[in-house]
């Protein structure tokens, strides 16, 4: 099997002994598992007569960790079984290029994780309103207005940018604040880029959690995502931060509510981050599933737990690309 990981750019660059990053552990369980593996960054993508092709670095496992040969290789990227597609937000113009030529992969050859269409079409921060049993209440405008408005409901509101991650541009506004309009003038460039605004939760200060969801199921292990110095948002990674959640039923039946229809979308790897059982996003891009600290927290080795869940969709897959080709024969 041949898998290539495209990763943010930051990541490749410090691609070596990275153990904070999801992708050093999948990379490093599908190498020992056999796979080969490349790797490579949205710029290095590009098309010739329609083909995808890219500049791709392979990796290998050496003493417990992963590299990469400092040689590219310019490879077809139809000739890969999968291709993990996880830069990093912000979903700027030049990631919306990259899930462009992405689509032009061979779908019934090529597996592409997530998918480059469900990226391009699935806002992360937006997807959440399709499934309105589990959806905070927001609204999604640039209009000051109507933000001014929603705070004047609900009294504590969240403004989100909807194309950037880590808590990146996130404000906190309460009823009677002095700067609403110097702070929703910022968060959305004087009314011309539209924003989310959630209704605020005070559980936020215990606490969001992130739910690890693969292959259509959500699995029982999750961290709670601590801020630091009494702040609403998480936006470091430190182990402090960082604390042994309980999924509970009630957010295990989260699957029954999403999984057909992410499948369908092709969307096998996300994180939900959950207040009060309301899912206050669905990240599709890069998910941080945090397995370093879940496999400290839990005992466990989820890496493999990942990987075994993600072989059992290649097995799937590969079937379907046989009889495929035994149809068209």
């Amino acid at each position: 099997m041949k898998i290539l990981f495209i990763v943010d750019k930051l990541e490749f660059k410090y691609f070596e002994l990275n153990k904070l990053v999801t992708n050093f552990w999948l990379i490093s369980e599908f190498l020992q598992r056999g796979y080969d593996i490349y790797v490579t960054t949205n710029p290095n993508l590009y098309l010739k007569e329609n083909i995808p092709y890219s500049k791709c670095f392979k990796s290998f496992y050496e003493d417990g960790n992963i590299f990469k040969v400092n040689q590219s290789s310019e490879l077809c990227i139809n000739n890969f079984d999968y291709v993990f597609f996880r830069p990093d937000p912000p979903v700027d113009i030049d990631y919306i290029n990259a899930t462009y030529v992405l689509s032009f992969v061979n779908g019934e050859n090529t597996l592409c994780i997530n998918s480059p269409q469900a990226i391009r079409d699935k806002n992360e921060k937006l997807y959440v309103n399709e499934f309105q049993d589990i959806a905070p209440k927001n609204i999604v405008t640039a209009d000051k207005k109507i933000i001014k408005e929603f705070l004047f409901e609900n009294e504590e509101i969240i403004i989100k940018p909807l194309n950037r991650c880590f808590s990146s541009g996130v404000f906190y506004l309460k009823k009677g604040d002095k700067n609403v309009n110097a702070i929703i003038d910022t968060a959305t460039n004087n009314s011309q880029t539209i924003v989310m605004v959630q209704k605020y939760m005070s559980e936020i200060m215990k606490g969001d959690k992130r739910l690890i969801y693969v292959c259509g199921e959500i699995l029982p292990y999750c961290v709670v995502k601590k801020a630091s110095n009494d702040d609403f948002k998480f936006n470091e990674h430190a182990d402090e931060n960082l604390l042994k959640g309980e999924v509970t039923p009630e957010q295990m039946n989260f699957q029954n509510i999403i999984s057909e229809k992410m499948t369908k979308e092709g969307i096998f790897l996300a994180g939900l981050d959950v207040i009060e059982d309301k899912v206050i996003e669905i990240n599709i891009t890069s998910p941080c599933f945090f397995i370093k600290e879940i496999n400290s927290l839990y005992g466990i080795e989820l890496e493999k737990i990942i990987a075994d869940k993600l072989e059992a969709l290649f097995t799937s897959f590969l079937n379907k690309k046989k009889s495929f080709v035994n149809n068209f024969k």
